[in-house]
């Protein structure tokens, strides 16, 4: 069931209360990858009532809106849409925008003159877009014989999110010139190779407003550097940034007796977002084979880590996801792994993911990297909506993405399009060996793709029955959600007929077109209107969704989504 937030329901009760692993020298890591509440009068019976539904424990399988706003039930979501007939489901790859890299490298003498490494976030924030990005110069070429300070946090923003520009932000010193789109850590300085971005509007901290997760490295006493780890850090602005308290700074990594986490080599910057009032940062580990989890594996996996208050995280990690090739063994880079974690749009009831599809050989010269797709309903186990799916691929030899994709957090509805944010890195001209120099790297690539239709469902054989059935979506007491849908392919002679059911799934009313709705209407987001000549008194607990295909023409249908959103306070359930 598609239950309501939990954390709205506490905050309902309390205002019905009136309460108002091994170190190397000097950097040497010899890979490649960058890494007013007012007091209410309430019987005592109510109250009784609403502390026992709080308390009553929920599924562990069952999805969860994160806010009050909007459920979204996809198609290709097994747990939103459990039951079909007849249906076959189409995955959409989105396709790129031919002014590719909306954001290039930077002109010679800027930050990011040498590389921009997308392991970023965009966010439509202020009434416009914004972006946080690694910039790198020409110091690159000294990595990893350097120091992490070279990786460096930039800026940029747009009002459509196509056009981007590098605002002059006057806050960080660059070779004697603060006339830069730097951010400004504090304290610094501090190398930050990949990071994400959130907004948190439930902190009452504005300080906290912005989080970001980045990975570094730790620092021991003599200067040695270790491996990977977190950097957590919070922002007023998303301008100036503050590293949380408990850490200190070292040499342009954490000193290793202060970490966040565990020594083990982690690239914690891969994706960041809130679940069930937890933080959860997505990353890989450099393990080789099966440090994490409980069930052997091999190659780069998903890891993620999680924090009540993202000043404190817990040591012990969960493995989200590995591809179906990694349950036998194999030495480390050389299969088909998943690279760099997940990036994470949480769209409330449900989180949508990009991991890299890590493509191994024997040498450099023969790794690639691709972007696939995954979806999770609880935070913790991310699947495949389709085995091995593809959902963008690297560019062909010679454009500018060509070898190898990173997957920024960066996923933004504009209109009637979907905007999907990503970056380049090709792992095969090496760079890591002795004597050899790393390339120029980067820039910020966009995908499009028709709102929200990443997936559909249509029928499998013309002239038999088709039909889907939803989970079951929970209503609140005397209201009536507001159900829309998002499909193409209808017409007049193609057309769909929906019903609401109960829970069991009884039609609701004394006839068959009784809270029965038909589309016709092709569109990202069109109205179900359900009709219907016995009003009802009592409103269900929760319903369901039955949507069949119709019509000789039926086969040309596309359902990729449905929508319910809480109705008008005035506006009445119709019940049994």
């Amino acid at each position: 069931m598609l239950n309501p937030d939990r954390k709205l329901q506490c905050r309902l009760i309390l205002s019905l209360l009136g309460m108002k692993q091994t170190n190397v020298d000097k950097w040497s890591r010899r890979s490649p990858e960058p890494y007013v509440w007012q007091s209410l009068k309430i019987s005592l019976p109510t109250l009784c009532a609403l502390l026992i539904a709080l308390a009553c424990p929920m599924p562990a399988h069952e999805t969860e809106p994160a806010s009050p706003s909007e459920t979204t039930l996809f198609v290709f979501d097994n747990q939103s849409v459990p039951f079909s007939r007849n249906l076959q489901l189409t995955m959409h790859q989105p396709v790129k925008h031919p002014g590719n890299p909306v954001l290039p490298r930077g002109n010679p003498g800027a930050p990011d003159s040498y590389g921009v490494q997308f392991y970023g976030s965009v966010l439509h924030d202020q009434g416009k877009y914004r972006m946080w990005y690694v910039a790198l110069d020409e110091d690159l070429k000294q990595w990893p014989d350097t120091t992490p300070t070279i990786w460096r946090v930039a800026y940029a923003e747009s009002t459509d999110g196509l056009h981007w520009s590098r605002p002059s932000l006057g806050l960080v010193d660059y070779k004697g010139n603060r006339q830069n789109n730097l951010l400004k850590i504090i304290p610094a300085p501090i190398g930050t190779i990949n990071l994400k971005v959130i907004r948190d509007e439930e902190d009452p901290d504005p300080a906290r407003r912005y989080k970001m997760t980045a990975q570094t490295w730790w620092v021991g006493r003599e200067g040695r550097g270790g491996r990977g780890t977190l950097a957590p850090l919070v922002s007023a602005d998303g301008y100036t940034w503050h590293l949380v308290a408990g850490a200190k700074v070292r040499d342009g990594g954490i000193d290793a007796e202060t970490t966040f986490l565990p020594h083990h080599h982690y690239e914690a910057g891969s994706g960041l977002y809130q679940w069930k009032q937890e933080f959860y940062i997505t990353g890989q580990s450099n393990s080789g084979h099966f440090t994490h989890g409980t069930t052997p594996y091999s190659g780069r996996e998903v890891l993620l880590h999680r924090s009540g208050d993202f000043d404190h995280w817990q040591p012990s990690a969960h493995v989200a996801f590995v591809r179906e090739g990694q349950y036998r063994e194999f030495k480390y880079g050389l299969g088909e792994e998943t690279h760099e974690g997940i990036s994470v749009w949480n769209r409330g009831n449900v989180l949508l993911g990009i991991h890299g599809q890590w493509h191994g050989g024997e040498g450099w010269n023969q790794r690639t990297i691709d972007l696939g797709f995954l979806i999770s309903n609880d935070g913790l186990y991310f699947r495949e909506p389709m085995t091995e799916w593809t959902l963008i691929h690297r560019g062909d030899d010679g454009e500018w993405d060509q070898g190898g994709l990173l997957q920024g957090q960066g996923f933004v509805n504009v209109g009637d399009q979907t905007y999907i944010y990503y970056g380049a890195w090709d792992p095969r001209p090496g760079g890591i060996d002795p004597g050899e120099v790393y390339p120029p790297r980067g820039g910020v690539g966009l995908a499009t793709l028709e709102r929200d239709r990443f997936g559909s469902l249509s029928p499998r054989t013309a002239g038999l029955p088709a039909d889907f059935t939803s989970t079951t979506i929970a209503v609140p007491t005397g209201r009536l959600p507001d159900f829309f849908i998002n499909a193409d392919g209808l017409g007049t002679d193609a057309y769909l007929r929906i019903e609401l059911l109960d829970e069991r799934e009884r039609p609701l009313g004394t006839s068959p077109d009784d809270y029965t709705a038909i589309v016709r209407e092709n569109g990202f987001r069109t109205k179900i209107d359900f009709t219907s000549n016995h009003p009802m008194n009592d409103a269900p607990a929760a319903v369901r969704l039955r949507v069949s295909y119709m019509g000789p023409e039926a086969k040309t249908i596309r359902v990729s989504a449905l929508y319910v959103k809480p109705g008008d306070q005035s506006q009445s359930m119709p019940s049994i």
